[in-house]
């Protein structure tokens, strides 16, 4: 079994589902929205990066993000 990198906490993924109304979160789900969320993520900051470095800079601000969303 392939060891996968903790970049999002499980226990974060059960609270999400939990604060979205359900009353029990399985493990499966947990894993599924992790792994979404990761590779969406991945996109964004990838995005961000190239947004800063298009601006000249090496630092990701928060307006770089709020680009990298709408494209």
């Amino acid at each position: 079994m392939q060891q996968q990198k903790r970049l999002i906490p499980l226990a974060a993924m059960e609270q999400l589902i939990k604060n979205a109304g359900a009353d029990r979160v399985a493990e499966d789900a947990k894993q599924a929205l992790k792994e979404v969320l990761e590779e969406k993520a991945m996109v964004i900051a990838q995005n961000a990066v190239k947004m800063a470095s298009h601006a000249g800079r090496k630092t990701i601000k928060a307006s770089d993000i709020k680009l990298a969303l709408q494209g």
